[in-house]
């Protein structure tokens, strides 16, 4: 048997494909559309490793996802294939309903008829993981008690909106026709691979490369942060245990604000590669203008995951952190290897002419 993965050349899904072939000795068939986030480079290590079979295809295509279910004799889906970024949602929405809604419903019918012509014990056996957003429960105040799988769903951004979408489609396709499903919704990811238009890849890089650190508004939004290694363990956990039609909440327990994220990077670096000049990083960060509509606060109880799948984070954002930024300081041929035209447009596009 086999587990198939889409968005595999991505952040989150790349980092899995890695460790999945690291702990496991299953076959896993990773299945890409390779937008601007896509980046084989991701997987060069597993490029030789019979265990890792790799597709560049689009979850919109029936014939193709079906096929290859069907061909590898699938057991799971994990769906990772998103458009995930709150800030091009707001500038194009439209790719956000074609990847994230209209993606993972075509991803379900496949899933859903492969799934009716398997035999037991297959059938019982069969899971389909959808991975999602804590951006679907809306924003916090900073008084009120983080999200358990309980609360309603409230998306302000494009992005979450389409997010919560299709993890009402999942749900929907459990109810209905009895898909084996499985839904997760993560707090923010740092780590490996991560591409450089988030926060914390975007500080690291532009530090290293002597410019100004953007912050939105004041700088004073949290989040909670997960480690994308800690992510993949807890997603290997909800696949081998967790409860058909259930909805488990990832967390990191790091709640942070923006700007003490950017200074604990400023700090490492400071510690780490020291300036030229020997000033401090920290006196690069720009305030610029805040995003439309941008959440304040986003907070995950995870008690759920620890109770009844017996999962719990093995990184704190201190260990974390300075992982990833060793990680990018030693790779930085990766970064600027994306840092193309297309990136700085975005670039321009997002924070203006204002940035030294």
């Amino acid at each position: 048997m086999t587990i198939l993965i889409t968005g595999g050349a991505g952040f989150i899904g790349s980092n899995f494909a890695l460790d999945w072939v690291r702990t496991s000795v299953e076959q896993i068939v990773n299945v890409d559309k390779l937008t601007y986030a896509g980046n084989l480079s991701n997987l060069d290590s597993l490029r030789d490793n019979h265990n890792h079979v790799f597709v560049r295809a689009d979850i919109n295509d029936y014939s193709v996802v079906l096929n290859l279910l069907q061909t590898y004799k699938v057991r799971a889906i994990l769906n990772f294939a998103a458009e995930s970024h709150v800030d091009r949602s707001i500038h194009g929405p439209r790719d956000f309903i074609e990847t994230n809604i209209v993606g993972t419903f075509n991803l379900l019918e496949a899933a859903r008829a492969y799934w009716g012509e398997l035999a037991e014990p297959e059938r019982q056996k069969f899971r389909f993981l959808h991975v999602s957003t804590d951006e679907v429960y809306g924003t916090l105040t900073a008084a009120q008690p983080a999200f358990t799988e309980m609360n309603q769903y409230q998306p302000n951004s494009p992005y979450a909106a389409s997010k919560a979408a299709s993890d009402h489609l999942v749900r929907a396709y459990c109810h209905t026709y009895g898909l084996p499903v499985i839904t997760t919704n993560c707090s923010n990811n740092y780590g490996p691979y991560q591409f450089p238009e988030k926060l914390i890849p975007l500080t690291i890089h532009r530090a290293l490369s002597g410019k100004e650190l953007p912050v939105y508004g004041d700088g004073q939004q949290v989040r909670d942060w997960l480690y994308v290694k800690d992510h993949c363990s807890a997603l290997r956990r909800v696949l081998e245990v967790g409860a058909v039609g259930e909805v488990y909440n990832i967390g990191g327990n790091n709640e942070k604000t923006n700007l003490d994220v950017v200074k604990v990077i400023c700090a490492l670096l400071d510690e780490l590669k020291p300036r030229a000049d020997r000033q401090l990083y920290e006196l690069r960060v720009a305030f610029v203008a805040d995003r439309p509509g941008h959440d304040r606060r986003y907070a995950i109880d995870a008690t759920k995951l620890a109770t009844q799948i017996s999962w719990q984070p093995d990184e704190t954002f201190e260990s974390g952190i300075r992982k990833t930024v060793e990680w990018y300081m030693g790779n930085q041929a990766w970064t600027e290897a994306i840092v193309n035209g297309e990136y700085r447009t975005w670039l321009e596009k997002q924070y203006g002419n204002t940035l030294s």
